[in-house]
C-alpha cells in the first residue's frame, strides 16, 4: 500500500486527513506503521525548511511520522523530539524509529501546557493537526516561545475555523476527534501567536477539511 491508501479523502478522492497527505519522500522517511496512524492535516515538515543539525520539536508526535521525517532531514548532528501525552503513543513512536533504524530521536511524555525541556532549547516547532485540541492554546504557544531558541522557527499544520463557524458545532463533542471543535479562527490564531511574542505571522490555507473549517499552513518566529 502507499500513501494513497492511508488517511481520509473528500467526495471528489483529495486528501482530507492522514497520510494520504504525504508525498514519497515523506512516507520513505518512516515506516508505513507510522504514516499510516497519522491524523494530521498537512505536512509540517514540508514548510519547516528544516536544516542539518538543527534541533526539532513536534508537539503531540502521536506514531512519530513527522519526527522520523525530520530526524533525517536534521541529520545525525541533529535532533528530533516528539512530545506526547499518552504512554501506548510513545511507545508506538518508539517502535517504529527503532524499526527505521532512525538514532537521533527522543520521545518525551508531557503536555502541550507545560512542555518538560529547557527554556531557548529547539530551533524548530512542528505540529500536525493537534494545537486545536488543546485547552488552553495561549499557553501552549507561551510555551512554544519559551523552548524556542531566538530566531527559532514555528511551522505547523492545523485547523482554521471559518468566523462565522455557529456554536452548535463547535458544541458537538464528537467534532473534537475531527479536530473542528476546538479550532481557532485565523484571527484568533494570529492574535495568540502575537501574544505568545512571535513575530513574521503567516497562516494559509491549505484545503477544506469542514463545511465550517480549513486546514493550514501556520508559520511564525520567535525574534532574535
Amino acid at each position: 500500500s502507499g500513501p494513497a491508501d492511508i488517511g481520509l479523502t473528500d467526495r471528489d478522492g483529495n486528501g482530507v486527513f492522514g497520510g494520504v497527505l504525504y508525498g514519497t519522500d515523506e512516507v520513505t522517511a518512516a515506516p508505513e506503521a507510522a504514516v499510516s496512524a497519522s491524523l494530521g492535516c498537512g505536512v509540517p515538515t514540508a514548510v519547516a525548511d528544516l536544516h542539518q543539525g538543527e534541533i526539532v520539536l513536534d508537539l503531540g508526535s502521536g506514531a512519530g511520522a513527522d519526527v522520523l521525517i525530520s530526524a533525517k532531514r536534521v541529520g545525525r548532528t541533529g535532533k528530533a523530539i516528539g512530545l506526547d501525552m499518552t504512554d501506548e503513543m510513545l511507545a508506538l513512536a518508539r517502535r517504529n524509529a527503532a524499526q527505521a533504524g532512525v538514532q537521533n530521536v527522543e520521545f518525551v511524555k508531557g503536555y502541550l501546557e507545560e512542555i518538560p525541556l529547557a527554556d531557548a532549547s529547539v530551533d524548530v516547532v512542528i505540529s500536525n493537526c493537534v494545537i486545536n485540541l488543546a485547552g488552553d492554546k495561549n499557553e501552549v504557544l507561551a510555551e512554544t516561545a519559551r523552548v524556542l531558541k531566538p530566531g527559532g522557527r514555528f511551522a505547523v499544520s492545523d485547523i482554521i475555523a471559518d468566523p462565522g463557524m455557529d456554536e452548535a458545532t463547535r458544541a458537538d463533542m464528537a467534532e473534537w476527534t475531527g479536530c473542528i471543535a476546538g479550532a481557532l479562527t485565523h484571527e484568533d490564531f494570529e492574535q495568540a501567536l502575537g501574544a505568545a511574542g512571535l513575530e513574521e505571522i503567516e497562516i494559509r490555507a491549505t484545503h477544506r477539511v469542514h463545511e465550517h473549517a480549513a486546514a493550514a499552513i501556520v508559520r511564525a518566529r520567535k525574534p532574535d
